[in-house]
């Protein structure tokens, strides 16, 4: 890693008193300006500018104690320190090879002009494309352990800005995106109407989830989120829908606390991310380079990989999780009495194993393998899984000798049914079964309400379970797929064998409830996707007819399902249908069997959030590049110029676009596919459909293929 660090004087920074309690800091770094302040009462604030206009209004920071103290004013500045950083790092895996990480970081050291003294650091990083803050509480005599009652945090707007939210809910992000000015927030109906989702906590009607994407009227484009969320709770934001001004509106744990801390201690990162392009808001690296680089040393076993899964024929109702209807439906025997449709049986799962090895998928995901599934759900119940006991149809050492005669990787699913103490007690033991039979990645759930009771999937205490989840599996050199946890925050970099979470309405919801707009995909990497990657599952071949209700039906066309496996980045990819769709489908199949989960590098070649994305990428140490472009409910054109692939000659482009007459809503399975010449002088056009999309492969060309015309 290379890495330069410069103490400065002046050129970027410098203070300047203009009264005794009232001095100002100010640091640039490219079209990125801080401001820092106290004011005549000691309470610090910042304002934030992108060349030169005004991002972020004069806000104020703190933090409230339990004990009805504050580090929020009566402070005075005993000096600063700062630093140039400048540095290249690889991510074990990733959207991009080399990252780098460029920031002039000033920490403030302040002291209130009490009795107490007390201290409190605010560290600010000014990057080329946004700020992060945080607080930190160094060694002190007057303060050790104390808890955090709220964070007086203010992100004082500009303007009634264009924005996407969901409702800040303390169990869920699994909400459709409103589209709305920040002055229109009102989160009530929205979690009163989601009545798809499990469990649902709204408290505050102008709370709204981060990450925030905001699009100003001069076309500056915000996002506001956080880094590094460790021990301590996520933050959502409160509007204030009057005066513009959003504040820190901390997740509770069960008896009203925040945090629990010991000095020195820090808080999470705040983020913001401007630009005036919207692309330059999904290239941006800053949360990640605000995380702690890996603390796992040999990462060789962490793998990237594509997997199929007996998931979507439970979803549709095919088969079932449960072996039995009931979990008092016995025999004569006393045991259960199957009801002839669970789909965790050793036959279905060789089925799956087959077709993985015959089209070169690395693994296969189980889901309903283990007894419980009859008598968890909405039952607030704390022991129902032991995570090692199969139901009677499924033969773990079978099927594991049988997947590894194949080449194939078994996933183990461990559903926690939202007892996470349940889960904490047999950690162990479930990633020992894992290790023994040769499950080398587990995806995890939280559906249903938290244990410890009174806890919420975002509070501070499961914020540390995730945590404490991902170190486990570290240990045992297990991947990790979080179902329903917190959304991310960069850690991905520090665990980087945490590799995907959902945290997010993911592609489930097209198949048992009223579905995903067709906006949806081109919002999500503007806002949840900017923490970290998501189990999206896309691939979903059979678009409709799948569903006796009427109108159901995925909202996308079959061409964007592939568009979604470069523009939903993950590098756990799930082709998330049945075998038997993508058999009628082989042709589209191949771009699914094809496209990696690892790149070099990443372009993004337009993007607007709400409408439209289309972004390259450059397969890990391969020529190969793909393509995804991906539209909202209107038909585009998309302009794609190759420029990109270098003068390294002649390539061959496959074109796995809508058809002529699709559409999302009435003929959205109809696709073409096409094969052409391609050079870096290329530029594609091709036209999206209503909630449609492309996907493109782009190889060096072959012998084979040098008969093919050139695309015109």
């Amino acid at each position: 890693m290379k890495k330069i660090v410069i103490s400065l004087i002046s050129l970027l920074l410098f203070i300047s008193v203009k009264a005794q309690n009232n001095q100002e800091i100010h640091a640039v770094m490219n079209k990125i300006r801080l401001d820092f302040m106290l004011d005549a009462n000691g309470r610090p604030s910042y304002n934030v500018f992108f060349a030169e206009k005004p991002v972020i209004n004069k806000s104020y920071l703190g933090i409230m104690l339990a004990d009805d103290s504050s580090f929020d004013k009566n402070f005075e500045i005993t000096g600063s320190e700062n630093t140039m950083v400048d540095e290249t790092w690889q991510p074990v895996w990733g959207e991009v090879k080399n990252i780098r990480n460029h920031y002039h970081q000033i920490v403030i050291h302040l002291k209130q002009k009490d009795a107490k003294s007390r201290l409190m650091n605010i560290i600010f990083r000014v990057f080329e494309d946004g700020v992060g803050f945080r607080y930190e509480f160094p060694k002190q005599p007057g303060l050790k352990y104390f808890t955090v009652a709220d964070e007086l945090t203010e992100f004082s707007l500009t303007g009634d800005h264009k924005t996407f939210w969901i409702p800040g809910d303390y169990d869920s992000n699994e909400y459709q995106y409103t589209v709305s000015p920040i002055s229109m927030v009102d989160a009530s109906v929205l979690a009163k109407s989601a009545t798809d989702i499990a469990v649902r906590v709204v408290p505050d009607k102008y709370a709204i989830q981060t990450p925030l994407m905001m699009k100003t009227a001069d076309g500056l484009y915000i996002n506001i989120h956080e880094a590094a969320l460790s021990n301590y709770t996520s933050m959502q934001l409160h509007v204030d829908t009057k005066t513009l001004k959003l504040t820190a509106n901390l997740v509770p744990d069960a008896v009203g606390n925040k945090a629990y801390m010991e000095a020195p201690c820090s808080t999470p990162w705040r983020t913001i991310i401007v630009s005036d392009k919207a692309a330059d808001i999904l290239t941006s690296k800053m949360i990640l380079n605000l995380n702690e680089p890996s603390k796992i040393e040999n990462t060789s076993w962490i793998k990237p990989m594509k997997f199929v899964g007996i998931w979507l024929e439970m979803q549709t109702g095919k088969s079932t999780w449960n072996y039995a209807d009931r979990a008092d439906t016995l025999g004569v025997d006393g045991q259960l009495i199957p009801n002839g449709k669970h789909g965790a049986n050793t036959a279905n799962v060789k089925r799956y194993i087959d077709f993985a090895a015959k089209n070169g998928i690395n693994g296969v995901l189980v889901e309903g393998w283990n007894v419980g599934w009859e008598d968890w759900f909405g039952n607030w119940k704390e022991n129902v899984f032991d995570f090692v006991t199969p139901y009677p149809d499924f033969n773990v050492k079978e099927i594991t000798e049988y997947a590894t005669s194949k080449g194939v990787k078994m996933i183990m699913h461990n559903e926690t049914s939202g007892s996470a103490t349940n889960y904490e007690r047999q950690m162990d033991t479930a990633f020992r079964f894992m290790n023994k039979y040769g499950y080398t990645s587990v995806k995890t759930g939280y559906v249903g309400k938290i244990i410890p009771r009174g806890e919420h999937h975002d509070g501070p205490w499961m914020v540390a379970h995730y945590v404490r989840v991902a170190q486990k599996a570290a240990q045992y050199h297990v991947m990790l797929d979080a179902h329903e946890p917190v959304r991310p925050t960069g850690l991905q970099r520090t665990y980087p064998n945490w590799m995907a979470c959902e945290a997010g309405r993911g592609n489930e919801y097209n198949l048992f409830t009223s579905g995903n707009n067709p906006n949806h995909e081109t919002i999500m990497p503007f806002t949840r996707l900017m923490g970290g990657p998501m189990d999206y599952t896309p691939g979903i071949f059979h678009i409709k007819g799948y569903s006796n209700v009427p109108g159901r039906q995925v909202h996308t066309t079959l061409a964007k399902q592939l568009a979604l496996y470069i523009t939903m980045y993950s590098p756990l990819q799930m082709a998330a249908d049945i075998p038997d769709n993508y058999e009628k489908h082989m042709d589209a199949f191949q771009f699914i069997k094809d496209v990696a989960v690892d790149w070099d590098d990443t372009k993004i070649i337009e993007a607007e959030p709400g409408e439209y994305i289309t972004i390259a990428r450059k397969e890990k140490n391969a020529a190969n590049w793909y393509i995804g472009a991906i539209t909202n409910e209107s038909s585009r054109n998309a302009a794609i110029p190759l420029n990109f692939l270098g003068d390294e000659g002649k390539y061959v482009a496959i074109i796995y676009a809508d058809a002529a007459n699709a559409d999302w809503k009435e003929n959205p399975e109809a696709y073409q596919v096409a094969k052409y010449l391609v050079n870096s002088k290329t530029k594609l056009n091709i036209k999206l459909a209503n909630g449609g999309g492309a996907a493109i492969s782009i190889k060096p060309v072959s012998e084979e293929d040098k008969g093919l015309k050139f695309y015109k």
